[in-house]
């Protein structure tokens, strides 16, 4: 098994907010892939004394924790549960009905010798490479989605779309969030290799339109992780007329995953 991964913020003054794990049995079968990708809260507040990588660790510490040790909780029971005990860590001094309380972008791969289980919670991306070579993108499309002008605003996307029914949904406070998740299980015959990559790093493909999500893990298997977002980073800097940033920040913590099973 080869596993490789990077990491990097988008200034490098502020802390990155992703976070990503792997976690490999000591029995040597199977593996859990685990990358979520933190919320930057607009000024104004989010009602927590706690950063949002404070947020992301504790998060996805609970959720290393229990993909590894609970092979008979989904992965949809285990995000509930790592939700709610981080809500817990901090619920007696935040407010976590604020709408800006830290969240993140959720995506997991849990594999065995028989089967891969999948989930992705808002617009990070996973992908699973067949052993012909072609690939398939597991996504929750839901932010892109939304009418065009609904999230001109960061108001307006905290107050219409923001984690409810008819906008889209990230891990924050609510457990029941988890049920929301885009979730599945794919033989583990079909599948030769496993990606995850939050939207700054995927932005090779669904930004700059460089290559299609094949071409994508073509970079990842020649150039590996850290290739991948040189590659980003090489793209944000030259698009001086922001052609294709438009009003994006020119970088994005980005973060990419990559596991040949």
């Amino acid at each position: 098994m080869r596993i490789d991964s990077a990491t990097a913020p988008g200034r490098p003054e502020r802390p990155n907010e992703d976070w990503a794990a792997t976690v490999l049995p000591a029995s040597g079968q199977g593996g859990v892939l685990i990358l979520l990708d933190g919320v930057t809260p607009p000024q104004g507040g989010t009602g927590c004394v706690h950063s949002v990588p404070w947020f992301t660790a504790r998060l996805g510490g609970s959720l290393a924790e229990l993909s590894g040790s609970r092979r008979d909780l989904t992965l949809t029971e285990i995000l509930a549960e790592s939700i709610r005990r981080t809500a817990d860590a901090h619920r007696s001094s935040c407010d976590l009905s604020h709408v800006r309380t830290p969240q993140a972008t959720v995506v997991m791969a849990r594999w065995n010798e028989r089967e891969i289980e999948h989930l992705v919670l808002s617009d990070s991306v996973l992908l699973l490479e067949s052993p012909d070579g072609s690939v398939r993108a597991l996504l929750d499309d839901r932010l892109d989605r939304l009418p065009p002008g609904s999230l001109a605003t960061e108001a307006i996307a905290d107050a219409q779309a923001r984690n409810k029914e008819g906008g889209f949904f990230t891990a924050a406070a609510d457990p029941e969030v988890a049920a929301r998740a885009v979730t599945g299980r794919t033989p583990r015959a079909e599948v030769r290799a496993v990606a995850a990559l939050t939207d700054g790093a995927s932005r090779w493909t669904e930004m700059f339109r460089e290559g299609d999500w094949t071409a994508c893990l073509g970079v990842l298997h020649k150039e590996g992780a850290q290739g991948l977002i040189d590659r980003v980073r090489a793209l944000e800097d030259a698009d001086t007329e922001r052609t294709y940033l438009g009003r994006s920040k020119t970088h994005d913590d980005a973060t990419a995953l990559y596991a040949v099973l």
